[in-house]
């Protein structure tokens, strides 16, 4: 139990269905969409369609999804890949030849198709049981009329006014300016292309007027794009990957997402005492930083494109943990094994919802950088998403930037399991920290008995580009004892991550939501 005298949140409890999200209007018509009949799914689609008008800075129909999905009345989980993939154009070796050593962020280079759009439809078709006009009709709603700006999408929102380019400054700027908040937001001409998708499915999307808007787009600002691209993007079933933190397994997405990432950092972290460590304290803050730099090391060598890497049973391997967790100094920072192939970006929305049939869904939906590429197309202000800078040029790596082929992505959705069961979905926004946050998340639980919304509200810490950035939830006590220990210790200019969970409650029959203060949202039920 919190201290109620102090500044925090309460979990939310329910007995039909929770939805957490980063905004409170998409929890809101997420639950909406269960009180009407609607399962999971649907729900789910209604609340991240419409966070793409809410925080257009973080997401939208430009973009990329991951998702996991526990059926209901089963303990399995299916993995959903809604990732793009680079137009068959694009090429290493031309960036090479035009002096590139790292793929570019704010050009149509970067610019994967995107798949997200896809992923709903076939998520719909498969899994949904509203149909895809109703969860996309509030979207179409709110596009229309306007989403007031909420806080803290306007501090994000203020920070990406330069980034923005063309068309997009345009449809995404209020006079030039970035929205303060209580503004309203509006975005009509993406109601017409989702009232185009409500019509025809993803062909409304992908082929005809809105895939030639996005192409020729494209093709004016230098990509090689064209409409086949487009017409063959397909999202991808899978199954998950996962590893078991003493007792808990921790179910991830597999690549190209960095979710075994978690898998390999928690497997570290389990050679090591953390429940005799202050959660608080500068000794577990440490080894939390250089289990990540070893396990992070790994995903820049390893993660790539399904169809391309060889080396996922290494990462989830205990062996490889072991030998890792080997390495660590309790007392003393190690330099990065390698830099980072990309920094922390937040630029990515997460939801989870949970039906009363127990179906729960775990998804993740993101544009990559704030506001991606920066670029957005002419016509009807699709904002593109910049994931084709998760590629390397590195000559002959396993995720060297190819035609056709999908990038390392940093979104990862969760799912924990009990003795075989599902008892939380949950993600942590934040980009590079994702892995991370699953760690942290995952220990606060196990380690130290923290609710999930206890788990969530504790202050973070992350290394990234040899700066450990600690948030000030820590004392400055603790922040002289890792700068002792060799840390170059910052404060970030904004809060690390976000994060949303559902804990399902076998015994009483109680769904409780936990939901991120450092976002806007919060966890609603009925």
């Amino acid at each position: 139990m919190r201290d109620f005298q102090l500044p925090g949140r309460s979990a939310v409890f329910a007995t039909n269905g929770i939805c957490a999200t980063s905004h409170p209007l998409a929890a809101k018509v997420a639950v909406q969409m269960l009180e009407a009949g609607g399962n999971a799914v649907d729900a789910a689609i209604a609340g991240a369609v419409l966070l793409g008008i809410c925080e257009p800075q973080m997401t939208g129909i430009g973009g990329d999804c991951f998702v996991l999905v526990k059926p209901a009345g089963e303990d399995r989980i299916v993995a959903l890949n809604g990732s793009g993939r680079a137009p068959a154009g694009l090429n290493a070796a031309d960036l090479r030849a035009r002096g590139l050593d790292a793929m570019p962020t704010n050009t149509a280079d970067a610019v994967t198709v995107p798949g997200a759009i896809d992923a709903f439809c076939r998520l719909s078709r498969d899994w949904g049981r509203a149909g895809l006009k109703a969860s996309l009709a509030p979207a179409i709603h709110y596009a229309e009329t306007g989403v007031p700006v909420a806080p803290r999408t306007a501090f994000d929102w203020a920070q990406s006014v330069d980034h923005l380019q063309g068309a997009a400054r345009e449809f995404y700027l209020l006079n030039a300016k970035a929205p303060t908040p209580g503004q309203l937001f509006r975005a009509p001409k993406q109601a017409e292309v989702l009232r185009r998708i409500a019509m025809d499915g993803r062909a409304g999307f992908y082929e005809g007027e809105v895939a030639e808007d996005m192409v020729s787009s494209l093709r004016a600002l230098g990509g090689s794009h064209t409409l086949d691209d487009f017409a063959a993007t397909a999202c991808d079933y899978g199954d998950p990957v996962s590893g078991t933190y003493k007792g808990i397994e921790l179910c991830e997405h597999p690549p190209n997402g960095q979710g075994a990432t978690a898998i390999l950092m928690a497997n570290i972290l389990s050679h090591f005492d953390l429940p005799n460590m202050d959660p608080l304290g500068a000794a577990r803050a440490h080894l939390e930083a250089e289990a990540a730099k070893l396990a992070y090391d790994a995903r820049n060598r390893f993660v790539a494109d399904p169809a391309h890497m060889t080396r996922l049973d290494h990462m989830l391997a205990p062996e490889t943990a072991a030998k890792l967790a080997a390495l660590i100094d309790p007392a003393r920072a190690m330099d990065s094994p390698a830099a980072l192939s990309e920094s922390v970006h937040k630029e990515t929305i997460y939801i989870t919802v949970v039906d009363k049939d127990r179906m729960a869904v775990s998804l993740i939906y993101s544009i990559f950088h704030s506001f991606g590429s920066g670029l957005a197309s002419d016509r009807f202000g699709i904002n593109f998403q910049n994931r084709g800078a998760g590629f390397t040029l590195a000559e002959g790596h396993v995720n060297e930037a190819a035609g056709g082929k999908r990038p390392m992505h940093t979104i990862i959705p969760a799912m924990l399991k009990k003795d075989g069961k599902v008892i939380m979905p949950f993600g942590v926004m934040g980009g590079a920290y994702q892995p991370n946050g699953h760690a942290r998340v995952l220990t606060n639980i196990v380690d130290y008995g923290m609710h999930p919304q206890q788990a969530i509200d504790a202050p973070r810490s992350f290394t990234d580009a040899g700066k450990m950035q600690v948030e000030r939830g820590y004392s400055d006590a603790v922040r002289a004892e890792l700068a002792a220990m060799g840390h170059d210790v910052v404060i970030p200019a904004g809060p690390i991550g976000g994060a949303q969970a559902i804990l399902i409650d076998e015994e009483t029959g109680v769904l409780q939501g936990a939901s991120d203060p450092r976002k806007d949202g919060c966890a609603l039920g009925y």
